[in-house]
């Protein structure tokens, strides 16, 4: 199971996965961020990133914040990040 930390920005003008910001991935949403609609737009656009399904996308911390850890189960942390196009280390 791979770990990713992230900075979300919501209610942005485009869905996108941005730059690396030290070890954490900048992903805009243009959901808002109430009610889990932001998290939800996030999981949805990084599930169809990195080509996994959405139900093994999951918020392990930060589920109100803008910084968030996400877990994704069938991807090692080596293959997440080459994925993202980030060599691992």
């Amino acid at each position: 199971m791979a770990r990713l930390p992230l900075k979300v920005s919501p209610k942005a003008s485009r869905d996108a996965v941005g730059d690396w910001m030290g070890d954490a991935l900048k992903v805009s949403v243009t959901a808002v961020p109430e009610r889990g609609k932001a998290n939800q737009a996030v999981i949805e656009l990084l599930a169809k990133v990195l080509g996994v399904p959405k139900s093994r996308i999951r918020v392990l911390r930060g589920e109100s914040q803008p910084n968030k850890l996400l877990e994704i189960e069938g991807l090692d942390d080596a293959e997440l990040r080459r994925r993202l196009g980030r060599p691992a280390g």
